[in-house]
């Protein structure tokens, strides 16, 4: 718990408004993402096909359009960021084993990458100075 608040200071000393605009942009990406599976539930079942023969593949389903689309949000507007980046890890592995177990795309492979790479430095590094966890802090 000590190293936490070390590394929340230190991310609160060096809080610069281009990584909150990534926090911001990854969350409006997640939450567009929750809108399209939420409203193509054939293209969610397609991409969730190489997992098909996984016992309790249909949780995944119901889990991962709502993770985030309510995950999205809450890291747009910088409340709870740890927990639902925390939720966004398992599904963002399981976009980069979709291309290696079902058929390959580079394209979908690299936006997977790279949303799990940022979703991994904000799950370390917090929400920021300029976020609802911070403002909420500052009222105690």
């Amino acid at each position: 718990m000590g190293r936490i608040k070390q590394w929340n200071k230190w991310a609160n000393a060096h809080t610069y408004y281009p990584i909150d605009l990534l926090r911001v942009a990854l969350g409006v990406f997640l939450f567009i993402k929750g809108v399209g599976f939420l409203s193509d539930p054939e293209q969610m079942r397609l991409l969730m096909q190489p997992f098909g023969k996984i016992p309790g593949s249909m949780i995944f389903l119901h889990y991962v359009a709502p993770a985030h689309f309510v995950g999205g949000f809450l890291i747009v507007i910088g409340l709870l960021t740890r927990w639902a980046v925390a939720a966004q890890i398992p599904i963002l592995i399981g976009a980069v084993l979709t291309n290696f177990f079902g058929e390959m795309n580079i394209a979908n492979l690299m936006l997977a990458l790279v949303t799990l790479l940022v979703c991994c430095f904000f799950f370390f590094y917090g929400s920021g100075k300029h976020s609802t966890d911070y403002y909420l802090k500052m009222q105690q």
